[in-house]
């Protein structure tokens, strides 16, 4: 089980998002390019509090929404340290597989809920759909990591959508919404935009991908581990 873990732990994230090719490309060369006194840590750091800002820049939008062109930029910064600090790591041959993997998601979860969290609070989206976004993301995450202990192998995907993507539409979202371009309106009663009802639908698209994905798994592990027979 051990061995199962490691290789869990050192297995590389699936290269199936829509924007993998892009990045597979971009990452390493940019990666290149860094001062050698940048160290990945560094990076990590940057993705961390630029996660931090992207949270405060949605909640200062409730001020105005000149702030959702600072969360977009910070959105982008926040990738960058979140993707480079690994790539970094690997094209400088200083990997730490353990530290890198407990960081590495760990600081992915702390993101995770200082953004859904951050959108939340801002005047575009409820902060119960903010919430119930962290928490699915938080759920699927957890899956991933069963699944490196359970099967010694670690897919990060659940489908063409991964947190690239996620940024790039909130990047759009923001976009619009500062232009003004009218995606308010009143459903059920409530204030809702297009950020809720995009909430709602990834959130209900969580599910369904846990659902499908856990039964898969528990298939395989009882097709490995038959039930002892009724008596």
């Amino acid at each position: 089980m051990a061995e199962e873990a490691k290789k869990g732990v050192e297995a590389e994230r699936e290269p199936n998002f829509l924007f993998a090719p892009l990045e597979r490309r971009f990452l390493p060369w940019a990666a290149r390019r860094l001062p050698r006194r940048v160290l990945p840590d560094d990076m990590t750091a940057i993705g961390v509090l630029a996660a931090f800002g992207v949270c405060a820049a949605y909640q200062l939008s409730n001020n105005g929404n000149e702030w959702l062109w600072v969360a977009s930029a910070l959105l982008i910064l926040q990738w960058l340290g979140d993707s480079l600090d690994g790539t970094l790591a690997r094209v400088r041959g200083i990997q730490r597989p353990k530290y890198g993997y407990y960081l590495d998601h760990m600081v992915d979860a702390i993101a995770t809920a200082a953004i859904g969290l951050g959108l939340g609070l801002s005047p575009y989206m409820l902060l119960s759909i903010g919430a119930l976004i962290v928490v699915g993301y938080l759920i699927l995450s957890i899956n991933v990591y069963l699944e490196s202990m359970a099967f010694g192998r670690f897919r990060l995907g659940y489908g063409y959508l991964g947190p690239t993507e996620i940024r790039a539409i909130l990047i759009a979202l923001n976009t619009a919404l500062a232009l003004e371009l009218g995606l308010d309106f009143r459903l059920l009663e409530l204030n809702m935009t297009v950020f809720d009802v995009i909430g709602l639908a990834i959130a209900g698209v969580m599910i369904a991908l846990l659902v499908v994905r856990a039964f898969g798994n528990l298939r395989e592990l009882a097709a490995e581990e038959p039930a002892a027979p009724r008596r």
